[in-house]
C-alpha cells in the first residue's frame, strides 16, 4: 500500500523545494544525498547510488555459475610487448 501525502512548494532562497514529510524519509530510506530524475510529467527522488554499488553480488553469482574466467588471458600471454618494449 502507497503513502499518499500533500504538501507544498515553498521558496528557499532564489530556488523552490517541498518539505518531505519524515514518514515518507523513514519508508524511502531517503537521508543526507539523493538523485532527482526528470520522468515525463514525474520527479523521482532515490537514494544516491554508489560507485561500483551491488558489484559485489555480481561478482559472487559469476563466480558461482562459473563465468569469472579472464577472457583475454591467451592473448596477453602471446604478447612480449612488457618484455621488449617496457622498460621498468
Amino acid at each position: 500500500m502507497s503513502t499518499i501525502v500533500k504538501t507544498r512548494i515553498v521558496k528557499i532562497g532564489n530556488s523552490q523545494g517541498i518539505r518531505i514529510p519524515k514518514v515518507l524519509l523513514e519508508q524511502s530510506n531517503l537521508f543526507d544525498e539523493v538523485e532527482l530524475e526528470l520522468e515525463s510529467d514525474r520527479i523521482v527522488v532515490r537514494p544516491v547510488r554508489t560507485a561500483r554499488q551491488g558489484w559485489d553480488n555480481a561478482f559472487q553469482t559469476m563466480y558461482q555459475q562459473g563465468d569469472d574466467q579472464l577472457l583475454d588471458g591467451e592473448a596477453l600471454a602471446l604478447s612480449t610487448w612488457d618484455e621488449d618494449e617496457w622498460t621498468w
